[in-house]
């Protein structure tokens, strides 16, 4: 059994298994790839998780350009990312290479339309840090490029590829708590929480809502601001550029296929230093647990309950092994050294890069898709039409404009 550190060399085929909650071995692959990255620290905030690091030590990868608007310590960077050369911007380096697969290492979510409308104009597919965008008729073109032009857009949501949300799921999906009934997701209720953590953090958990049990149906929604309903004109002061926002308390519930409920929950400075970001899914059976593990943190222990409520008699707590089976063939085990953001950042990473290789190669959409993405912009948008309607939501939503600024029009 391979370690979690390790990735042996074996056959198979991965094409979207763990989509369906099996641990798949990945395939052989001859390609040669070559990759850009784009990683502009001229950009306060730019930085992303690891994104430039998630190729290496993949076989038959050549990273072939680093972009970077600041020209200063070259050599570091190209030594950082093993680039052959360095170009000041996108367009200079695609007049020069013809990368198969672009990184694009900005965390800032209004960077990302014009780069990928530019990349991919080149053929060029994307590996995408998150949010995607804060605006829905963004993502709508997004799915256009990618189906016009037969694009993948691969998304850097981790926890897809994490192994303890695949082991997760594969459990939920083997009948581990017999029915699936309800998931519950929260933010990191830190000093962003309400709709900056709806935002920055939320997107992660969103997105392990549909990975979990498909695209939502319905969302009710209620915001607060100090206790009271949240205004559509009472925007927050973001930290993070990530477009409209409001409240410091949001909660919000969904309706998924097969009469699943999903809930998300945030409120400011409940949390300070540790958080209790993560999911939880209970079942007719019992329920399963599991945090999300970032920073210098160690990973957490995924849990089960036997209790399909609580309290319960007789309750059995028992912490779930994680084995990691997903191979790679070829690969060279992770260096550690090179980014000490966490082992779900670097190795979720690994696998959500090979996976577009493989998409890209099989013509399928990769695990941590480009419909899905804009799935959870649309989850926002639902959020605040939501409450703003005082009223359920149906999706998909007519209305594709930022609920927060119609009040303009």
């Amino acid at each position: 059994m391979p370690n979690r550190r390790h990735f042996l060399q074996t056959s198979g085929v991965f094409a979207g298994a763990a989509l369906a909650g099996t641990l798949p071995v990945f395939a052989n692959d001859t390609k040669q790839w070559k990759v850009a990255v784009v990683m502009d620290t001229s950009k306060p905030g730019t930085r992303g998780h690891g994104l430039h690091l998630a190729y290496r030590g993949l076989p038959n990868v050549e990273t072939v350009a680093h972009v970077d608007g600041n020209t200063q310590d070259v050599e570091k960077k190209l030594g950082m990312t093993q680039a052959k050369r360095f170009y000041s911007s996108i367009e200079a380096m695609l007049e020069k290479e013809t990368p198969d697969i672009v990184v694009l290492d900005s965390r800032l979510p209004h960077d990302h339309l014009e780069q990928i409308r530019q990349v991919t104009a080149k053929g060029c597919h994307v590996y995408c840090e998150k949010p995607l965008t804060a605006f829905l008729h963004e993502a709508d073109e997004f799915v256009r490029i990618s189906e016009e032009k037969k694009i993948k857009i691969a998304m850097a949501h981790p926890c897809r590829n994490g192994l303890g949300f695949v082991t997760m799921k594969r459990l939920v999906e083997s009948g581990k708590i017999g029915m699936p009934l309800t998931i519950q997701g929260w933010g990191k209720s830190d000093h962003r929480g309400g709709g900056e953590d709806l935002m920055v953090l939320g997107t992660h958990i969103l997105d392990l809502m549909i990975f979990f049990f498909g695209q939502p149906q319905r969302v009710m929604a209620d915001i607060r601001n100090e206790g009271r309903p949240a205004l559509a004109t009472e925007l927050t002061e973001t930290q993070e550029p990530i477009g409209p926002a409001i409240g410091d308390e949001i909660f919000a519930t969904f309706r998924f296929p097969n009469a699943v409920h999903g809930t998300f929950e945030s409120r400011r400075n409940l949390y300070k230093g540790d958080h209790r970001m993560g999911i939880c899914v209970t079942g007719s059976k019992g329920m399963l647990s599991y945090r999300f593990s970032d920073g210098q943190k160690e990973p957490q222990p995924l849990r089960f309950s036997n209790a399909p409520c609580a309290p319960a008699d007789e309750c059995v707590n028992e912490v779930i092994e994680l084995k990691e089976e997903r191979v790679i063939p070829g690969a060279e085990p992770i260096d550690d050294s090179l980014y000490a953001g966490g082992t779900i950042f670097q190795e979720a990473g690994r696998f959500a890069f090979w996976d577009l290789m493989q998409a890209i190669q099989e013509d399928r959409q990769p695990i941590t898709n480009i419909d899905d993405a804009r799935m959870v912009v649309e989850m926002i948008y639902g959020i605040y039409v939501s409450h703003l309607a005082k009223s359920p939501i149906d999706f998909p939503l007519a209305d594709r404009r930022h609920p927060l600024e119609r009040i303009k029009n």
